[in-house]
């Protein structure tokens, strides 16, 4: 009749919905505050995870708030069709996250800028105020870069726009 209908389900496929290129940010604490305004940009951009890392000039007060985090995501991932969660890890200090992730590039101040973002799938970004001395010494050997920019970027700024940069 003219009130109803019956449907056939004929077949269905699962395709996951997932950025081309994976990305690992590795990102000195900051604000929750600042977190949570990027999350959903880079949950869209397809940033595969995110370590939070203790760095020397992280403010130490300032936790990360994975279950506020999380339901960020969700509504995120509604909006862009994102099928797999985002993941989170946190280490103590910058030696440890650099330990188990020794391709990191760096995003610090330097002359090389970031040209081709081939091959990078680990980028290490430092908290405000950037990395400190001890810090860049313990980075000597890894790669450094920067964007082709004269103004200083807030993190959540220099998150957003390397993770642009190299998964678009």
């Amino acid at each position: 009749d003219g009130r109803s209908a019956t449907l056939e389900l004929i077949s269905s496929d699962e395709e996951p919905v997932a950025a081309a290129k994976p990305l690992h940010i590795g990102w000195c604490v900051v604000d929750s505050n600042s977190v949570e305004k990027v999350l959903p940009l880079l949950n869209e951009l397809g940033v595969t995870k995110i370590t939070f890392i203790y760095c020397d000039r992280s403010q130490k007060n300032f936790k990360p708030d994975y279950k506020r985090y999380n339901r960020i995501l969700e509504s995120s991932m509604q909006q862009c069709g994102r099928s797999e969660m985002l993941l989170f890890d946190e280490v103590k200090n910058i030696e440890a996250f650099i330990g188990q992730n020794p391709q990191t590039v760096v995003f610090d101040f330097c002359d090389e800028v970031l040209s081709e973002s081939s091959g990078i799938d680990t980028v290490l970004i430092g908290s405000e105020g950037g990395l400190s001395e001890s810090e860049r010494a313990l980075l000597q050997k890894q790669k450094v870069v920067r964007l082709d920019t004269p103004m200083i970027l807030r993190s959540e700024t220099a998150a957003t726009a390397i993770a642009s940069k190299i998964v678009l």
